[in-house]
């Protein structure tokens, strides 16, 4: 009974207010908080000073970073930027092409690797590190809880991979605690499918590598005693997209095997559901549901690898393509984070967007990524052919739950800004970085040399340029100027890379110090299109406030047009505000300037001069 009570409730909640799911207590006390600022950066390329930069060149020849090179200098400049959280991309030991084998680690068989040093979405041991990343391989593990105490030391949060839906082919925990087995330890391999099998079987069918795409071959070609064609599995399991051929493709996501969380083969679940109305609930109720079940042995097996990591300090977790893993098994996942960490920061991959809520109300994240919906919109309109009129229609749609979509402009899988795939200048990204990240509550990430306009161009061996290989050695040059022989203070930046930067601090540490950026939001742009003729679909403006503060947000992402116009505020605006008639004081908070709001007639009016890619972020004094 209590059960249809609380979906009349969500009913009756929506039609009262138009929405596609209420706000939740836990939602309105985050949103009070400071405006959250992820730092992504790829671990092994960070502090890599080596610019040699050879296609498929080894660890040797190229060279990597270390957890060592994130000093207390690096962490101190990462916070100034405007950083609340670091995520440490591929910390946890994945497969990789370097002998190890004096430390007790096998070597992992390049059939069956991607790149020469390995994908970090491939963990082969969830208990430990990526060797490549300490000084000293045997004593990997404490290097990394010491990179979390200078993190933590420096006032910046820790964020980490867990990639629940697939590990590689080859995994093997040298190093669990106690009383935990490796995933597979004692699946039924006769079967493709048991409730508490780790994976999915092919039986009576082996492993075969896939045939290589024309002008492929593991390592570039080069010569290694494992790479022969063949890779030791029988039977054969899923790969991790999915795929049920034992020879998978080239494409496929070969490396790794997929996980089972109790999903049939027919995509039956064999486990209980969770009742609708817990999408109202807290992550205590989560919690209190799933204790007493009985569940398949992989949902318990990730829940202590994450708590194993909450443990040793780790503040966050994001989760990689957490759409293709059950809904229940994050409810019962977050809920047990949760309840030994109520402010974990918990980030997933999901882009479909008819799961957002479900993700987010029952599988208790509190993030995911803005991808479908804003980063593309935004990515349109920098390529010239999109309108910013959109940018509203997008955060309508979303409006109810606009605090869990993470922003961003680049991460480790979409081409870089200034990549000419993308826009191919870095400095065209400025106003949709301002929109992006001001005109919601939610947290904005950052990709490492994003601020100093990193192209992405090396051809680093598996895959293709644009995008900062994420599966081999190699360099990132225009971080590594500002990486300066680890000095990490910009010294070879060129002046452009040095102004773009400086714009990026300036707009991130306007970000998490704005009372009025984690308050209501109201977009003016189609009233500024009406009232203006001067104004067009390459501006986007609105308002934010909060009790503390007022701002007006006004962006130009125009590569040549110059705008000189009296931008307004409507009657509704300066009644919420309660402004009197007359002139008022306004400052521009990302370089200091003064302007002027003046209130004539119920409307306000500030002139302003817009050059192109030019952004204004006006407080109200």
């Amino acid at each position: 009974m209590k059960r249809y009570v609380g979906l009349l409730l969500l009913i009756v909640s929506c039609l009262l207010y138009n929405c596609k799911q209420p706000i939740k207590k836990e939602q309105s006390k985050e949103m009070k908080k400071k405006k959250a600022v992820v730092y992504q950066v790829f671990t092994r390329l960070f502090g890599n000073t080596n610019t040699t930069n050879k296609a498929w060149g080894t660890i040797a020849e190229n060279g990597v970073g270390k957890f060592a090179d994130f000093s207390d200098k690096a962490l101190t400049e990462i916070k100034a930027l405007g950083i609340t959280h670091v995520w440490y991309t591929g910390v946890p030991h994945h497969a990789v092409i370097n002998d190890y084998t004096e430390f007790g680690i096998s070597n992992d068989d390049p059939d069956v690797v991607k790149g020469r040093a390995g994908s970090p979405y491939a963990v082969k041991d969830y208990y430990n590190v990526n060797p490549d990343l300490a000084l000293h391989p045997e004593n990997r593990l404490q290097e990394f809880k010491d990179l979390i105490y200078r993190t933590h030391k420096n006032d910046l949060k820790v964020i980490i991979d867990i990639v629940p839906n697939h590990v590689a082919r080859n995994y093997e925990g040298k190093t669990n605690p106690k009383g935990i087995q490796d995933f597979g330890a004692n699946d039924d391999t006769t079967v493709e499918y048991k409730r508490n099998n780790n994976f999915y079987y092919i039986p009576n069918s082996p492993f075969k590598v896939p045939n290589w795409q024309e002008g492929y071959s593991p390592l570039g070609g080069a010569k290694n005693p494992l790479s022969e064609g063949k890779f030791e599995e029988n039977p054969a399991k899923w790969t991790g997209n999915g795929s049920r051929l034992s020879q998978p493709h080239f494409n496929d996501w070969y490396e790794t095997v997929k996980i089972n969380y109790g999903v049939r083969p027919d995509g039956s679940l064999d486990f209980e559901t969770l009742p609708d109305a817990y999408a109202e609930m807290d992550h205590t109720a989560h919690f209190d549901f799933w204790k007493d079940k009985e569940l398949p042995d992989s949902w318990y097996k990730f829940r202590d690898i994450a708590l194993y990591w909450l443990d040793m300090g780790v503040d966050g977790f994001r989760f990689d393509m957490a759409e293709l893993v059950p809904v229940e098994f994050w409810s019962f996942m977050n809920s047990s984070i949760k309840m030994k960490n109520p402010d974990a920061f918990l980030l997933a991959e999901v882009y479909n967007p008819d799961l957002y809520r479900d993700y987010i109300f029952k599988g208790k994240m509190d993030y995911l990524y803005d991808k479908v919906e804003l980063y593309d919109s935004i990515k349109h309109i920098m390529k010239g052919y999109g309108w910013t009129d959109h940018i509203h229609t997008v955060q309508h749609g979303l409006r109810d739950i606009e605090h869990h979509m993470l922003h961003f402009l680049e991460n480790h899988d979409e081409q870089r800004i200034a990549s000419p795939d993308f826009v191919g200048k870095a400095e065209i990204a400025k106003p949709a970085m301002v929109v992006s990240a001001t005109i919601s509550t939610s947290p904005t990430m950052v990709y490492f040399g994003q601020e100093v306009g990193e192209d992405g161009s090396e051809a680093a061996g598996f895959g293709s340029p644009t995008r900062t290989s994420i599966f081999d050695y190699v360099g990132v040059p225009a971080h590594q100027r500002w990486v300066n022989g680890k000095k990490f203070d910009g010294g070879q930046l060129t002046r452009e890379e040095r102004d773009l930067r400086d714009f990026y601090k300036r707009l991130l540490n306007v970000t998490i110090s704005s009372p009025a950026l984690m308050g209501k939001y109201k977009e003016i742009h189609y009233f500024n299109k009406e009232q203006n003729e001067d104004y067009d679909h390459r501006i986007f403006s609105f308002v934010r406030w909060s009790e503390e503060e007022k701002v007006l947000v006004v962006s130009n992402f125009d590569t040549q047009k110059s705008y000189d116009l009296d931008l307004k505020l409507p009657t509704d605006v300066i009644e919420e505000w309660q402004l009197q008639e007359g002139i008022l004081p306004l400052k521009e908070l990302l370089y200091q300037t003064e302007h002027q709001l003046k209130v004539e007639n119920g409307i306000g009016i500030v002139p302003l001069k817009l050059g192109p890619l030019e952004s204004v972020i006006f407080r109200l004094d």
